[in-house]
């Protein structure tokens, strides 16, 4: 039985899409669920699962992890669902709220901090309903599906993609598929077909989301959301993780 976890985000319905519609779950020998991506990375780090769309940031300093798949969760430019949402300039910001969600996002913030924005801020720990509380000189990190509801709450933003791209000229990998074991190559093949499949198919997808229309999401799929795995998101990848050592 191998074991699939996956983050349960919009921008990963393509993936879920493909897995549970392509006829890859037909066989009884995969299993697969969804979580947060911070526990799709305790998933990684306690082995409860054999394959994982895991953040980034999780996998920075392990040795024995394969990188699976040719797909990722990535952005070239604006992403829309990484946001530093503001009510005053960011540059007047003393204290920004870190997303409990993700510390992939939670680490890019931090690096744009230092070497992008070239601006110290106070680091508060968010807890549920955090939202509430970005006013005056306190920012906040918000990610995923909630970013995308509150994109027209707040006076300011700055998209953590755009800023990453800005910086380095590079994509930005959010989420990756890997697995601390090696994988029997046909399933491998199989696994990568079907993803292949849901991002093919993205206009037959009904994502029925109650406060986002339907052309509004595919648009996110097709223009925001980029899920090919090159060799230039690989580069990106690497460089951010050079950038976290210097945090």
């Amino acid at each position: 039985m191998v074991k699939i976890s996956a983050v349960s985000y919009l921008n990963t319905l393509p993936f879920i899409y493909g897995i549970e519609n392509s006829g890859f779950l037909n066989s009884s020998e995969y299993t697969l669920s969804r979580e947060m991506p911070s526990d799709c990375a305790k998933k990684l780090e306690n082995n409860e699962a054999d394959l994982i769309l895991v953040p980034i940031a999780a996998i920075a300093n392990l040795s024995n992890i394969n990188i699976v798949s040719d797909y990722c969760i990535g952005a070239c430019r604006n992403v829309l669902s990484v946001l530093l949402f503001a009510q005053k300039p960011i540059s007047e910001l003393e204290n920004i709220y870190l997303d409990y969600q993700s510390r992939t996002s939670v680490t890019l913030i931090k690096i744009l901090a230092k070497h992008f924005l070239k601006k110290e801020f106070n680091w508060l720990k968010a807890e549920p309903g955090y939202e509430k509380n970005i006013e005056g000189n306190t920012g906040g990190v918000i990610i995923g599906d909630r970013a995308l509801e509150l994109l027209n709450s707040y006076q300011y933003k700055l998209d953590l993609a755009t800023a990453w791209n800005d910086l380095t000229g590079l994509p930005f990998v959010f989420a990756c598929w890997v697995s601390s074991s090696k994988l029997d190559k046909n399933f491998i093949a199989k696994f990568n077909n079907s993803l292949k499949w849901g991002i093919e198919n993205i206009n037959n997808i009904n994502p029925n989301y109650s406060s986002l229309s339907n052309e509004f999401i595919r648009n996110y799929f097709k223009n925001n959301i980029e899920y090919h795995f090159d060799y230039k998101k690989i580069n990106g990848m690497n460089l951010f993780f050079k950038y976290m050592k210097t945090l």
